[in-house]
């Protein structure tokens, strides 16, 4: 049995060698945690810890126009809903891994702008104007619609 797995292990090794650059070093690594994951020797494989970098440098992620992702390198307009689709991270999970302070902003500034003056222009923000003086409001009759064919008859 021993052979067979020596056998099997090599195998695997060596197909795997053939299609990817593998420093000489790492070789004898590649062999044991190959050996151990399939015949389980007892010892698990040292999981190395993955230093990601960012796409882009945190001061050139953030344009006038559009919000560079630091996972992909995607340029967006608003990353909330990227970073839960395409990486599966929320907003403060991502901020997390990139160190980013709270203030960092998840929105392009001239889009945010252009909303916010869209939103005043409309009137969103302001509170009722005050009535009119010396007179009360009225509000206007409601409209009484007939019965449809399908309500209740009352009785």
């Amino acid at each position: 049995m021993a052979d067979n797995t020596r056998a099997l292990t090599a195998k695997i090794v060596t197909a795997y060698l053939r299609n990817n650059e593998v420093a000489v070093t790492d070789v004898p690594n590649l062999i044991q945690v190959t050996y151990s994951a399939l015949f389980g020797t007892g010892t698990p494989a040292p999981v190395l810890a993955e230093s990601q970098s960012p796409a882009v440098s945190i001061r050139k992620s953030v344009t006038p126009d559009a919000i560079t992702c630091l996972e992909c390198g995607k340029h967006q307009k608003m990353l909330r809903r990227h970073l839960a689709t395409g990486h599966g991270l929320s907003v403060e999970q991502y901020r997390t891994k990139w160190n980013l302070p709270a203030d960092y902003p998840m929105t392009a500034p001239k889009y945010a702008q252009k909303r916010s003056d869209m939103a005043i222009a409309i009137g969103l923000g302001r509170k009722p104007k005050p009535p009119a003086e010396g007179g009360e409001t009225t509000n206007p009759p409601r409209h009484s619609y007939p019965p449809s064919r399908w309500s209740k008859p009352k009785t």
